[in-house]
C-alpha cells in the first residue's frame, strides 16, 4: 500500500512516433457523462461503437465490425525504433498505425484527466494511448503519453509503462493523471485522444482496441465532503470472491515488493471473478504451485507498471480486466455513496481508491497513503460492506465500515498525514468492471452515470 503518486525518474520518450495535427476545428463529440453539482463536476466519455470508431481520423487503421467494434492495424503508416527504458535501452523496430478521436468538449472545464482503454494485444504487439488537452485560454498541451501497454508480459513485448517527466508549465502527468497547475489560471476545455497500434514488422499481427475514453473532473479542495443518506442499496450484498493481498507477502518481489502492495490487482481479480472470468491454467503455469490464489499473482504481474514500479496504475488495472472475454473496464469518479448504492443494487461492484489514517476508518486497523478495496454491499443501516484485501486471510477480507467515515476518506481531495502535513485524496476515483451484455437495470444505471 505505497503512496499512489510516488515521484519517479523521467522515462525515455518514444524516439519517433506517428504525427497527427491537432484538429482544432473538428466537430466535437456529443458531451457524455454530464454530471454537475455544487461539489464539482465529473464527465466521462468513451469511443466504443462502430460509428464512434469511424468518426476518428485513421492512418493505417481499419475499423473492425462485430458484436464488439474496435480498431486494428490494416496497412501500417510507417515504422519506428523504440528504445525500451526498462530493458536496458534495448532497441527494436515496430510498424505502427494511428487513430485520432474527434475533439471532445468537456461538460465543464476540468483540472484533471484520466485516460483508460480496453484492448487485447497478442504477443509481438502493443499500444500507446495519448491525450492532447485544449485549455480555456485557447492554448493546448503537447501530446501526453498516458500509457504504453501490452496485455502480455515476457513474451517479446515491450515493458508495460507509464511515462514521467511530461509537462508544459501549465499541466503535467503523474503516472496516469493529467493535472493542471493551480497557478496556471486555466482549465482543460476539451481534449483529443490518439491511439498508436504497434506490431513486429512484416507480420499480420494486430492489437484490437474496443474502448477508449477519458474522465475529466474539476473538484474543489476539501477535507470533508457532504454526507449522503442511505438509499436504494441498503441491505444488498454481492457475492464477490474474497482475496487477501497479505497472504502474498514476499511473493514475487519484482512486482512492487510483493503481495503486501497488491491491493489494486487483488481488488481487480475479485471483480473479474465475480463476473465469471479468471485466468486459464496455462496463464498460471509460471506461479509457484505452493502459493495460494495464484490468480492474484497473475493479476499483479499483468498490471505492473515498470515506470511507476507498482501495480496501482489505474488504467492498467481496468485494461487488465478488459482482457477477459467481453468484460469492460473504466476509470472514473463517483459523487457519493448514493451513486455506489445504485451500482450495487444493479449488481455492479465498485473498486474504490482512498487514503487515511488508522484513526479515520474504524475497524481497518491500519493507515495508508493509498489503497484500493472493493465495495460489495451495504448493511440495512447504510454502512459499507467492503472486500478489503489488506486482511490477514481470505476469510477475513469482508469488513463493515462506517458509512460516514468511508465516504469522507474516499471522496475528499485533501487530507492530513500522521505528521499533520497536507496530502491529496483521490476525490472519489473508482474502477468499474462490467460485461458487454448488460441487464436493463445495469444499462440504465451506467447510462445515468455517463459510462455507457
Amino acid at each position: 500500500m505505497s503512496s499512489r503518486r510516488t515521484v519517479l525518474a523521467a522515462a525515455l520518450a518514444l524516439t519517433a512516433t506517428a504525427t497527427a495535427a491537432f484538429p482544432e476545428e473538428a466537430a466535437s463529440a456529443a458531451p457524455g457523462g454530464r454530471r454537475r453539482s455544487a461539489s464539482g463536476a465529473v464527465g466521462y466519455h468513451a469511443w466504443t461503437t462502430l460509428a464512434d470508431w469511424k468518426a476518428g481520423t485513421r492512418e493505417g487503421v481499419a475499423v473492425r465490425e462485430g458484436h464488439r467494434p474496435g480498431v486494428v492495424i490494416d496497412r501500417p503508416a510507417g515504422t519506428l525504433e523504440y528504445a525500451d527504458p526498462h530493458a536496458g535501452g534495448a532497441k527494436s523496430r515496430w510498424e505502427y498505425a494511428t487513430w485520432v478521436s474527434p475533439v471532445h468538449t468537456l461538460p465543464a472545464p476540468a483540472t484533471e484527466l484520466v485516460v483508460s482503454w480496453n484492448a487485447r494485444t497478442p504477443a509481438g504487439t502493443w499500444i500507446q494511448a495519448e491525450v492532447r488537452a485544449a485549455y480555456t485560454d485557447r492554448g493546448h498541451s503537447p501530446w501526453y503519453v498516458m500509457g504504453r501497454w501490452t496485455s502480455g508480459d515476457g513474451r517479446g513485448d515491450i515493458r508495460r509503462t507509464s511515462v514521467d517527466g511530461q509537462k508544459d508549465g501549465r499541466s503535467s502527468v503523474s503516472t496516469d493523471t493529467v493535472a493542471v497547475d493551480p497557478a496556471a489560471g486555466v482549465r482543460i476545455a476539451s481534449y483529443v485522444l490518439r491511439l498508436t497500434l504497434f506490431r513486429r514488422p512484416g507480420t499480420s499481427l494486430t492489437p484490437v482496441v474496443w474502448r477508449l475514453g477519458a474522465m475529466g473532473s474539476d473538484l474543489p479542495d476539501r477535507f470533508t465532503v457532504p454526507a449522503s443518506r442511505p438509499g436504494e442499496g441498503v441491505g444488498h450484498r454481492l457475492a464477490v470472491p474474497r482475496y487477501s493481498q497479505e497472504i502474498h507477502k514476499g511473493q514475487y518481489p519484482e512486482y512492487d515488493n510483493g503481495g503486501e502492495a497488491w491491493c489494486s490487482p487483488t481488488s481487480s481479480e475479485m471483480v473479474v471473478e465475480y463476473w465469471g472470468r479468471r485466468p486459464s491454467r496455462a496463464d498460471l503455469d509460471w506461479v509457484d504451485p505452493d502459493y495460494a490464489d495464484p490468480q492474484v499473482c497473475h493479476a499483479a504481474r499483468m498490471t505492473y507498471d515498470h515506470q511507476y514500479k507498482g501495480c496501482g496504475n489505474w488504467p492498467f488495472n481496468a485494461a487488465y480486466a478488459a482482457t477477459y472475454q467481453d468484460l469492460q473496464g473504466v476509470v472514473t469518479r463517483l459523487r457519493s455513496l448514493a451513486d455506489a448504492e445504485r451500482l450495487i443494487r444493479a449488481g455492479i461492484p465498485v473498486i474504490t481508491s482512498q487514503s487515511f489514517l488508522a484513526s479515520e476508518l474504524d475497524g481497518a486497523g491500519y493507515g495508508t497513503a493509498g489503497h484500493l478495496m472493493c465495495v460489495v454491499g451495504f448493511t440495512r443501516t447504510g454502512d459499507v460492506v467492503a472486500n478489503d484485501p489488506a486482511s490477514p486471510s481470505d476469510d477475513a477480507v469482508q469488513r463493515i465500515y462506517k458509512r460516514r467515515q468511508f465516504e469522507n476518506i474516499w471522496l475528499r481531495t485533501k487530507r492530513h498525514d500522521a505528521q499533520g502535513r497536507v496530502k491529496s485524496g483521490s476525490g472519489g476515483v473508482c474502477y468499474l468492471y462490467f460485461p458487454l451484455s448488460l441487464s436493463g437495470e445495469q444499462r440504465r444505471v451506467l447510462r445515468q452515470l455517463g459510462i455507457v
